[in-house]
């Protein structure tokens, strides 16, 4: 209430003891905030951010993270740090570095329930040697459970309207308090940044920590999606791995998938929601039409690991 009169008073009735007020305020979250913000130099030039997640590991994008070794990482007393790759997951574009340091601290997280549109934040971001580096903004949209073009599954959709400037993907948004809401990036969206909560970090840290990689069910195959002369839509099938699930399952190229556990399949994204981790070594049931025929084949998808994993 304090915050939401102070930001009215900003917009027309201010006194400037009050706008000094929420002047203090706001660099006083930044201070929280950045106790663990650090910048990764994974990458020529110009490093990118990453949040100091837990004690010893450090998250990043895995966008901006161009090499696998000769990393290090400046931490926010401006001391800098050797780190070593944990793993990478691109489809919700992180990655995990592991330090020895533990300087800094783990960040305290915003509770979901003030995550609205409108609330006020922070996108703090770390630039090597030249500190802290703050845009500020609201949150402009909140959504439900999404799925990235990359195959990431993000417990929920928060866009922030705050300026991502260059070297600030990996960093923190922060509330108006200092806490930590997720990891920004601009690797996911075109034209705009969005937020990783943290609970889908918390998540993909955990896994990356513990085996490197994310698991992913696959069938292998290629697929594109067309039109049925009976007007229903699936995906034909334009390439089979060898030795991969579908091939296994005698899966056959021109075979058009139009159903997995009885649900219609039309586009890549439909398949993916039956291929999450619970689904790696479990049999699924497949609906083709083969030959203007149906067919129903059992798959069992297989953990699809990273190249070089």
């Amino acid at each position: 209430m304090r915050r939401a009169r102070l930001l009215r008073e900003a917009e027309g009735m201010a006194t400037p003891n009050s706008l000094a007020e929420l002047s203090r305020e706001l660099t006083q979250a930044v201070e929280i905030g950045s106790r663990s913000v650090v910048a990764v130099h994974g990458r020529p030039h110009i490093p990118s951010s990453g949040i100091l997640w837990r004690d010893g590991a450090v998250v990043t994008t895995d966008h901006t993270l161009k090499r696998n070794e000769d990393i290090s990482v400046t931490l926010p007393n401006g001391q800098n740090v050797k780190a070593t790759l944990a793993g990478r997951d691109g489809g919700t574009d992180m990655a995990v570095l592991r330090i020895e340091s533990s300087v800094g601290g783990a960040p305290k997280f915003a509770a979901d329930a003030s995550i609205k549109p409108g609330a006020l934040v922070l996108a703090l971001g770390r630039r090597g040697e030249n500190g802290i580096g703050v845009s500020f903004g609201v949150v402009s949209s909140v959504g439900g459970a999404w799925r990235t073009w990359r195959g990431g599954q993000i417990d929920r959709f928060i866009a922030p309207d705050v300026a991502i400037y260059h070297g600030f993907s990996g960093g923190a948004l922060v509330d108006a308090e200092g806490s930590v809401i997720g990891l920004n990036t601009s690797g996911l969206s075109r034209g705009y940044g969005i937020t990783v909560p943290a609970s889908t970090v918390t998540r993909v840290v955990e896994e990356l920590l513990a085996r490197g990689h994310v698991r992913r069910g696959y069938l292998g195959v290629g697929l594109h999606p067309v039109s049925l002369p009976d007007g229903r839509r699936g995906l034909v099938v334009l390439s089979i791995e060898p030795d991969g699930p579908a091939a296994r399952a005698q899966v056959f190229v021109g075979d058009v998938l139009v159903s997995i556990n009885g649900q219609p399949v039309e586009d890549t994204d439909d398949v993916q929601t039956h291929l999450g981790s619970s689904s790696i070594g479990q049999t699924i049931s497949v609906g083709l039409v083969r030959g203007g025929s149906p067919l129903e084949l059992k798959v069992t998808p297989a953990d699809r690991r990273p190249e070089g994993a």
